[in-house]
């Protein structure tokens, strides 16, 4: 179950902050950045402003009716750099070596297979980009998934790392998150 079908947007901002946590994995004017697992764009649209007519968004997620919402969204806000598609990420590269930034914002536990997800993610990175992995602490707390369906910082590192990265760092984000940076190793 998705975090995002407990929470409406304005719920959710009280505790997570898109656009700083965006800034802090080096969203900019330019990019490509990929959002696997987007939902109804809690992180896309503001991905999307961040990056700009020059860059691009590519989201995906397999819930239609949440791309649904996504699209109509962008539409309010002229957002034109958005690419969205209904699918498994398992099953999902938008394309090779062409993505700055792939993102899994709290979703990394919700994949049925997620080393194949990683390697996909692999695969669409350029060799200078980035892997940011955005996810729910595996501590109790009033927020979020059932407790056992989480990953520990441990388990989402070991998966990050066998899928051929290098984690550059891991951080807390907020009270109820960790966010883990990896870079492909060659």
């Amino acid at each position: 179950m998705h975090a995002h079908k407990f929470f409406d947007d304005e719920e959710r901002r009280k505790w997570q902050n898109p656009e700083a946590i965006l800034i802090r994995a080096g969203v900019k004017t330019g990019l490509t950045f990929v959002d696997m697992g987007c939902g109804d764009g809690f992180f896309a649209v503001p991905a999307a402003k961040l990056v700009g007519n020059s860059g691009r968004v590519y989201g995906l997620d397999v819930d239609s009716d949440a791309i649904g919402r996504l699209k109509e969204k962008a539409r309010k806000e002229t957002l034109r750099n958005l690419e969205l598609k209904v699918g498994v990420a398992e099953e999902t590269v938008f394309c090779d070596s062409c993505a700055d930034i792939v993102f899994f914002g709290i979703v990394l536990h919700d994949f049925s297979d997620p080393n194949k997800v990683l390697s996909n993610a692999k695969r669409m990175l350029k060799p200078s980009g980035r892997l940011i992995d955005l996810d729910w602490k595996k501590e109790p707390m009033r927020l979020g998934p059932p407790l056992q369906i989480r990953f520990s910082k441990e388990k989402a590192s070991n998966l990050i790392e066998t899928a051929g990265f290098k984690i550059d760092c891991i951080a807390d984000e907020g009270l109820y998150h960790y966010v883990i940076v990896a870079t492909p190793e060659s």
